[in-house]
Order: structure tokens, then C-alpha cells, then sequence
């Protein structure tokens, strides 16, 4: 079983294809299961890091709380495990965040950066209360019935209409490694007192900012303040899509693999790749 060490905390990863690397955060509460759809696409041309952060999953339980930076320490951990001078960051919500936070200290890490469904924090955040409360006290609830009752928070209302099989195969996968609740209360606390606002400009890597019209955990006007603050940053605002975009959208995957593909190649259109 792969293990990366990072501060007293034992990391488990898996790798899935080949070529150029890949890295991928998870979001707050989920495990690296959470990235089957996104794997299945980018291992077509990647080579695909995915680990469980500290608390989650296959990793180390940690007592004591933690922030950001720390996380970003355990993701640069995993890269130098799997021997990696060098990747493409992609991170999901508090993955997101990690991964603001690995570019900015450590870039000559990181020769990409996707950032989905997140915020670089600060004051100018824009948040809903009623997500947030939620998932203050989902961590109380078990496995199964936390992750159905996120549904709406989560996904779209196209998704819940149309393909609940897809909820159905995510939730299949989320469950089979259950976070208790000090765990999900440490990474809200890490979430909440994320702030990138003021060092955004430090951020060298081509960077795609990806967020669903529909999100309503993480507003998509997150996405835009945080295109902005970054230079050069894109920015693709998927319609008909939620937090969780990946499974609302399909071709979202499809968008960010010709997007890291693009980097590599420097090619301006890659609609066959």
C-alpha cells in the first residue's frame, strides 16, 4: 500500500496511467474515491496522483486541528513518494484551497493548477449561511444518510431530476470509508480559515478556475474573484451544474484534460484531443 509520511501523518495514495503528472486534492470530507470519474478521464494522458488528506479515508487520524498550509504540506509529501519533481495540481473545494496554497509556496512544483468549486477566502468570500450550517453538522450524521442528505447541496436540480444513477454510483464509492466527526470538524475549521486573497498575484502556473452555475456551497462569484486575483487565470463557468460538477457535467473533465494537455503542447485549440 503506497504511503507518503508528511509530519507525523501516514498519506495513502494510489496511481492510475502514464505520462505527465497529476495531482489531485480532494474536498472537504471525501475521500480520493471521490475522483473515479476525473481519473477514468485524465489517465487517457496523465499519470494520475490521488490521496486520502490527513483525517480521511486510508490516511492518519490527527488529534489536534490543522490549517492549510499544513494540507499543502502533505500534498507536496505525496509528490516527493511518488517521486514527482514536478506536476499539474488539481484540487475540488478545501482542495482546492490546498492547492492555492501549494502554488503559491512551492512553485516550482507545480506546472499547472486547476481550482474547482472553491474560493481563495478572505473577507470579500462569498457565502451562504444555510450550506455552511449543514455542513457544520453533517459530520454528526452517519456515512449513508450524511451523503444523501447533501444531495441538494451538492448537485444540480437537472442531475437530481435526470440521472439519479450517477448520485447513486458517487455515493456507492464516498461511503465505503466513513470520516467521523472530528475529522470533518478539523477541515471545516482548515476551510474557514483559509485566506489566499492578498498572495493570489504570486501564483506563476497557468491556472483554469472551474466552478457550476448552480453551486451554492461555493458561489460561483468565488470563482470569478478568484480568476481575477490570479494572473492570467481562465475561467469556465459550467451551466446546469452544482458543487459537484464533475458529475453534473461530464464534458467538465473532458474541458480540463485539454486544458493540461494545452500546457504541455501549447496549443490554442484542442477540441479533438
Amino acid at each position: 500500500m503506497p504511503i507518503a509520511k508528511s509530519r507525523g501523518a501516514n498519506l495513502y495514495y494510489e496511481t492510475a496511467g502514464s505520462g505527465p503528472p497529476v495531482l489531485l486534492i480532494s474536498g472537504q470530507g471525501m475521500t480520493l474515491a471521490a475522483w473515479w470519474r476525473t481519473v477514468g478521464e485524465l489517465s487517457r494522458s496523465f499519470r494520475v496522483l490521488s490521496f486520502d488528506n490527513r483525517d480521511i479515508g486510508r490516511s492518519s487520524r490527527t488529534a489536534w486541528p490543522y490549517v492549510v498550509a499544513q494540507m499543502a504540506d502533505d500534498a507536496l509529501a505525496v509528490l516527493d513518494a511518488a517521486g514527482v519533481e514536478r506536476a499539474h495540481v488539481y484540487g475540488m473545494s478545501l482542495g482546492g484551497m490546498v492547492a492555492q496554497e501549494l502554488a503559491i509556496r512551492h512553485p516550482d512544483r507545480v506546472s499547472a493548477l486547476v481550482l474547482g468549486s472553491t474560493t481563495a477566502g478572505g473577507p470579500e468570500a462569498i457565502v451562504d449561511p444555510q450550506p455552511l450550517t449543514f455542513f457544520v453538522r453533517v459530520g454528526a450524521m452517519a456515512s449513508e444518510e450524511a451523503e444523501w442528505a447533501a444531495v441538494p447541496y451538492n448537485y444540480s436540480l437537472r442531475t437530481r431530476r435526470e440521472h439519479g444513477d450517477r448520485i447513486a454510483e458517487d455515493i456507492a464509492r464516498r461511503i465505503e470509508h466513513q470520516t467521523d466527526t472530528l475529522a470533518y470538524l478539523h477541515q471545516v475549521a482548515a476551510a474557514a480559515t483559509h485566506n489566499a486573497v492578498g498572495r493570489l498575484g504570486s501564483i506563476k502556473a497557468p491556472t483554469l478556475v472551474v466552478c457550476g452555475e448552480e453551486d451554492i456551497v461555493m458561489p460561483p462569484l468565488n470563482g470569478r474573484l478568484l480568476a481575477q486575483g490570479v494572473p492570467g487565470a481562465q475561467l469556465k463557468t459550467w451551466p446546469d451544474a452544482g458543487h459537484l460538477y464533475t458529475t453534473d457535467e461530464p464534458e467538465a473533465d473532458r474541458h480540463i484534460r485539454r486544458f493540461l494537455i494545452g500546457q504541455a503542447l501549447g496549443a490554442t485549440d484542442l477540441r479533438a484531443a
